[in-house]
């Protein structure tokens, strides 16, 4: 069972951002956490979670760093009795919001692995995406990070913005492997509806080539690529996760969960979710939606698709791309050798 927690409260809203974060609301955090802890609880009785049943955290956002370790108390001696020992718990945090203090709180709640929104050292660029740090802002916090303790340490990088080059891209990955992480999450810029790029769509590039080339250079530093998007010495378990489509609790404005074949929709209205936090909209997937998803997700992950969940056709089309050299078997796991290639390929074996 795994456990997402979304904090919605951003200093600033980046250009290219689409997830439920607000600038403007900070006056209601201690209601906000109240009406988490009260979904949580509903939560864990729905979701029938056992003692020690939670095998990993993610506190996500918006900036989990806007809001005091002291807040976050009351969730995390309630989860107590229900979380795994050796968890996996991550925290997202901005660099200009992640203060020593700040880090030293979180860790002492038990949190052992934290997560960067870097997305680059380049003081232009970021300033172009409207990001709030600055590079020695980032530099700073990671280092902190190591004092205080965390055993896992990750970073967020963001390529294909319209001025990147090759040059560009490889200075923060120097940068990167300078600094003492053991994980990079790599994303391509993409320009969602409603962001403020979706007024200025020439502000991401199509350049294949620079996907390549992060990529390459990330994992010729000595990160294995696990997933698409995702590289490092440490593979997150969390992350890992939701490619296996494991059941997953999502507490918080927006935060989606997802139990067998129904996946659980509430309120993204801040305002609206301290109300009524119970509230829940439900779909539900049909078996065959069921084995799209595992199809897709094992294609772009390390995770692989299973040969018992296909159907004979499938299994002539996975059989075919193996034969190919597009695909790896292993003890009747199908594996992909180009996850760029991911989507292509569950396409053809979905028929």
């Amino acid at each position: 069972m795994l456990l997402y927690i979304h904090i919605p409260y951003c200093d600033s809203k980046c250009y290219y951002c689409s997830f439920n974060s607000y600038t403007d609301k900070f006056d209601t955090r201690e209601e906000y956490i109240l009406a988490l802890k009260k979904q949580l609880e509903f939560e864990l009785d729905r979701f029938e979670v056992k003692e020690r049943d939670i095998e990993s955290i993610f506190i996500g956002g918006g900036t989990p760093s806007t809001i005091k370790p002291t807040l976050f108390k009351p969730i995390f001696k309630m989860l107590t009795p229900f979380i795994k020992e050796n968890a996996e718990i991550t925290v997202e945090a901005n660099p200009n919001s992640a203060t020593l203090n700040w880090l030293k709180g979180i860790f002492d709640l038990g949190v052992n692995r934290v997560s960067f929104g870097v997305q680059s050292f380049n003081e232009d660029k970021l300033k172009a995406l409207n990001r709030s740090h600055s590079p020695q802002q980032a530099v700073d916090a990671i280092n902190s990070a190591k004092r205080v303790g965390f055993k896992h340490i990750s970073l967020d990088l963001i390529y294909n913005y319209q001025n990147d080059t090759k040059e560009i891209l490889e200075k923060d990955i120097e940068k990167a492997f300078s600094l003492p992480i053991d994980h990079i999450s790599a994303y391509e810029l993409t320009i969602e509806d409603g962001t403020k790029f979706s007024t200025t769509p020439n502000a991401k590039q199509e350049n294949e080539n620079l996907a390549f080339f992060v990529s390459n250079e990330i994992k010729k530093r000595g990160f294995n690529q696990y997933e698409i998007s995702n590289f490092g010495t440490y593979e997150s378990y969390h992350n890992r996760g939701y490619w296996e489509l494991k059941d997953y609790i999502g507490v918080g404005a927006g935060a989606v969960g997802f139990k067998k074949n129904i996946r659980y929709y509430p309120i993204t209205n801040i305002d609206k979710y301290i109300e009524n936090p119970i509230y829940t909209d439900i779909e539900i997937l049909t078996e065959d939606e069921v084995i799209t998803e595992k199809i897709f997700l094992g294609l772009r992950s390390s995770v692989g698709v299973d040969k018992a969940i296909l159907d004979k056709d499938m299994i002539d089309r996975a059989d075919f791309l193996v034969k190919n050299h597009k695909l790896i078997k292993e003890d009747n796991i199908y594996k992909n050798r180009d996850y760029f290639l991911s989507d292509e390929l569950a396409l053809y074996i979905e028929g």
